[in-house]
């Protein structure tokens, strides 16, 4: 098939607020979009599945210290970390998850050896690394996942019943989370969504990343999505399946369907974030009502963006 193949990947919506974004950061965290883009679209341009492209991007991502997931994933209130990470074949309907997940360092990877190796979709702690040792994974020492930056955040509301959504110096504004969704040239789409979740949570918390149809849903019917924002409420607004349902039910387009749901329904029961999505053919949406979106998009058309505010 001579079909547009293209990729789009988030680093979080919700950003550094402009005073303490530095030109050099901003060039870092730019560049590390840009590996992650690039990183998916050689796995496109090679004619390999979108599954194989998101999880490639993801796991650029995730080894950044820049995002919250995998290396620079956040500070639980127990001074541990406990990430996050879903993938979906929009093909098959596959999905693999994992939750509360310590010492693996490409939670993705772990997410699509659920969907590919076991009978399940979703696994979570002490089982979910039973799973990963008789896979023989690697388990990094805590000081792998440690960042200066991530440890301040933390040592400042530690002993506070406050949890921080990343990205902010106020605790009320958001969001880490990676995530990619991609197009194949054979029309196949997939979406994988991996996060370290907010700063200081508490009692196990688990937020829409891991969630099929909240944080991340793939159907080739419809569309592949991943959110980023505030996961309590995606889970409610069910966002991911949503646009989809959008685009299956009221036929809409791709676009309308994502911004009807970002720019209306999610802000009507008071959730906040953005999300990435495609659909079949190749096209790229990306809305987020928040001041900004990390993202990237490349397409076989030549189309790229990266940028970080709205």
């Amino acid at each position: 098939m001579n079909n547009k193949f293209s990729i789009a990947i988030h680093g979080g919506a919700g950003t550094l607020v402009k005073g303490m974004m530095t030109p050099e950061l901003e060039a870092r965290y730019k560049n590390d979009l840009q590996t992650a883009m690039n990183a998916g679209y050689a796995v496109l341009e090679q004619g390999q599945s979108a599954v194989e492209a998101v999880e490639a991007a993801v796991v650029v991502l995730e080894n950044s210290p820049l995002f919250n997931a995998g290396k620079g994933a956040v500070f639980t209130a127990t001074g541990t970390h406990e990430m996050d990470a879903s993938i979906m074949d929009g093909k098959s309907l596959n999905a693999g998850a994992v939750s509360l997940i310590t010492g693996i360092k490409n939670p993705v990877s772990l997410a699509r050896d659920v969907m590919e190796k076991s009978e399940h979709v979703f696994l979570a702690g002490d089982g979910a690394h039973e799973f990963a040792k008789g896979l023989n994974y690697k388990f990094e020492d805590a000081s792998y996942f440690y960042d200066e930056f991530r440890h301040n955040q933390w040592l400042e509301i530690r002993d506070t019943d406050s949890f921080q959504l990343d990205h902010s110096t106020k605790k009320d504004s958001k969001f880490g989370t990676v995530g990619a969704v991609a197009c194949d040239k054979d029309g196949n789409i997939a979406a994988a969504t991996s996060t370290g979740g907010m700063t200081n949570k508490k009692w196990g918390r688990v937020g829409d990343s891991p969630m099929v149809g909240a944080g991340n849903y793939a159907n080739n019917k419809t569309c592949a999505i991943s959110c980023t924002g505030s996961g309590e409420f995606f889970i409610r607004g069910v966002v991911a399946y949503d646009v989809a349902c959008l685009m299956e039910h009221k036929g809409m387009s791709l676009d309308e369907a994502a911004n009807e749901v970002i720019h209306k329904r999610i802000l009507e029961i008071g959730g906040d974030g953005g999300l990435i999505a495609v659909d079949s053919k190749g096209n790229i949406s990306m809305p987020f009502n928040t001041e900004g979106m990390y993202r990237a998009s490349k397409n076989s058309n030549g189309e790229v963006e990266v940028s970080i505010y709205g």
